[in-house]
């Protein structure tokens, strides 16, 4: 496919030293570097909360219950 595009200087600057280096054409060198970039996506890292005792025990099945105690103690 042919289009026109914009490249950002750096970009270019990458683009032109895998040229020299590897002896590609523009657009050779353009879609590794591509490809370079979409093989390396990473997920992000699963969330693990973070919780610390704190010395107390209480029975959130009545949330109503825990709102009045947590009012209480304040």
């Amino acid at each position: 496919m042919r289009t026109t595009i914009t490249i950002a200087e750096d970009v270019y600057a990458e683009m032109e030293r895998l040229r020299r280096e590897e002896g590609l054409g523009p657009s050779e060198a353009l879609n590794a570097l591509a490809r370079r970039g979409m093989s390396t996506r990473r997920s992000r890292p699963d969330y693990v909360h973070a919780s610390a005792d704190l010395g107390i025990s209480v029975d959130v099945s009545n949330v109503a219950e825990v709102l009045d105690l947590l009012d209480q103690e304040g």
